[in-house]
């Protein structure tokens, strides 16, 4: 007998061999992170089996990210359960996703538990690309957030800003040494709610005589508990979102607890949506002065099954959710790193005192003079963005991008957070130093807190105009001081967007130079 023919298995067990043959071949794909072919795609870490990469996504995700870009490059891939991600952590790479690639990344991935909280992925963030969502951000851009919408916004902003001011002047005049202890994030969630409760509904938070100069009102309370219970829970290293088995059979009760908040949430939109539909019906108002909500009532009239009222909720969730959780984040961040730098604090408060002056408070019409500020703002942005990841996006089409082969539905995560401390780009990127911003052109192409491209948030103009009111009034109002003398602890939280671990507790006092203008608030 050949001996070829010798050393041939049996014919009966040739279809084991290729069933072992196949399970080897397939696995090792799949520790690849490959649910196909990965051809000349971006490097990966090696994956375990079912995770894939889950296991090395710590808490908070964006610093997670950023260690692994270390030992992997800019632009590397994972793959997250179920599904496949690729990361990028340079301002180059971002760049070429949003301007080359725009449209192909256009489009987002449906998380189950994001699904939930933003009335099933029809928010102006979260909807898919396409007809809808070029209506809602045309609406969003040309009626509702517009640089002449903004203008018009102003003096209600400029309204409950000086609240704000007024009563924590009220606050320190009752204080031992006329010295308040505040937790700044409410103030902050409040005076953003306020000025977006009239904007958007023509209606007011509910204060009383006898809590009048408490830092909540109750809409901002039941919206704030809200927000901080779901918060948390969305972001795209939710395991939740990428395990088909925890997704299907909610496992961890998460969705269980994102619909009990949203439940929440859903009804102090609907008293909003209801109320304002009752009063459009007894009085009118020019269009320059109508509500936004009484802008899509209008819409709804001539297009009823385009502008449903659950799209009517959803866009207000989008003001409500960017205009007050962001903007008092970033307002809390921007204090504490003033409070861990008191040079940076005096320098603004000269550059308001010799611009703005003693005999009156700060208006939008001075921001634009207010260099200084602005750098603060910038600086902030740059150090502890809104949303460190942005908000996810998703490929469309098979692509290529820094040479490698991305396919379609990959998830595409931008570390901003990541992009923002880039020693490459940045000199010392870590150090809070407003100065870097000065000549107004540094942060071209870089400074991505927004995002780029056609998915850019479209409330830029209006946060940045809040904020510098906001963090304006602080500056030039008060003097602030650590409850405890020792610096500000600035532990991140957890999340889709950026909060402190501990909320801000700061000592304020009103300045000297400003009583006579607080005395008469």
């Amino acid at each position: 007998m050949r001996a070829d023919l010798q050393l041939a298995p049996p014919k009966d067990t040739e279809p084991a061999y290729i069933a072992i043959f196949s399970f080897l071949f397939l696995f090792s794909l799949y520790l690849l992170g490959g649910h196909g072919s990965k051809i000349n795609g971006p490097p990966s870490p090696s994956a375990i089996p079912v995770l894939g990469h889950l296991h090395l996504l710590g808490k908070p995700m964006h610093a997670a990210l950023a260690r692994l870009a270390a030992r992997y490059g800019p632009l590397f891939s994972l793959r997250l359960g179920s599904r496949n991600a690729v990361v990028v952590t340079s301002a180059e790479h971002a760049r070429e996703c949003f301007t080359e690639h725009d449209v192909c990344f256009a489009n987002r991935p449906r998380f189950p538990s994001l699904v939930l909280v933003t009335f099933d992925g029809t928010t102006l963030a979260t909807s898919s690309y396409g007809p809808s969502w070029r209506n809602l951000r045309r609406v969003a851009t040309v009626q509702l957030l517009s640089a002449h919408r903004v203008a018009c916004m102003c003096p209600t902003i400029c309204a409950e800003v000086r609240a704000m001011a007024r009563r924590m002047y009220c606050a320190a005049a009752a204080a031992p040494g006329r010295a308040a202890r505040v937790e700044l994030k409410r103030r902050l969630f409040e005076v953003s709610l306020s000025s977006l409760m009239e904007t958007v509904a023509r209606t007011k938070t509910s204060r009383t005589e006898a809590d009048a100069d408490t830092d909540m009102s109750l809409e901002a309370q039941e919206l704030k508990a809200a927000l901080d219970e779901f918060i948390p829970l969305v972001d795209a290293g939710n395991v939740c979102d990428l395990l088909t088995v925890l997704s299907r059979f909610d496992v961890l009760g998460v969705r269980k607890k994102i619909a009990a908040a949203v439940k929440r949430r859903d009804a102090f939109l609907r008293r909003l949506v209801d109320g304002e539909r009752r009063r459009s019906l007894v009085d009118g108002c020019e269009d320059d002065k109508k509500s936004m909500i009484s802008v899509l009532l209008s819409l709804q009239k001539s297009e009823p099954e385009t502008y449903t009222d659950t799209v009517i909720m959803a866009m207000c969730s989008s003001m409500f959710t960017g205009g007050t959780e962001t903007t008092a984040s970033t307002a809390e961040w921007a204090m504490s790193l003033l409070l861990n730098h008191p040079e940076v604090m005096k320098q603004a408060q000269a550059e308001m005192d010799a611009t703005v002056g003693n005999s009156r408070l700060l208006g939008a019409d001075d921001l634009p003079r207010l260099g200084y500020l602005q750098c603060i703002i910038s600086e902030t942005l740059r150090l502890y963005p809104v949303v460190p990841t942005l908000i996810p996006h998703e490929s469309a089409v098979d692509c290529t991008l820094g040479g490698h082969h991305v396919p379609s539905g990959t998830i595409l995560l931008v570390n901003v957070y990541a992009i923002h401390r880039d020693p490459a780009a940045w000199p010392d990127p870590v150090a809070f130093r407003p100065e870097r911003f000065e000549d107004g052109g540094t942060a071209q192409g870089r400074l991505l807190t927004f995002g780029m491209g056609r998915r850019k948030c479209p409330g830029e103009t209006l946060a940045l105009r809040t904020l510098g009111l906001v963090l304006g009034t602080l500056i030039q109002c008060f003097d602030w001081e650590t409850v405890d003398g020792a610096n500000v602890d600035m532990a991140e939280g957890v999340g889709i967007t950026l909060p402190r671990a501990v909320p801000l507790e700061a000592m304020c006092k009103p300045r000297q130079t400003m009583l006579d203008v607080l005395g008469k608030l």
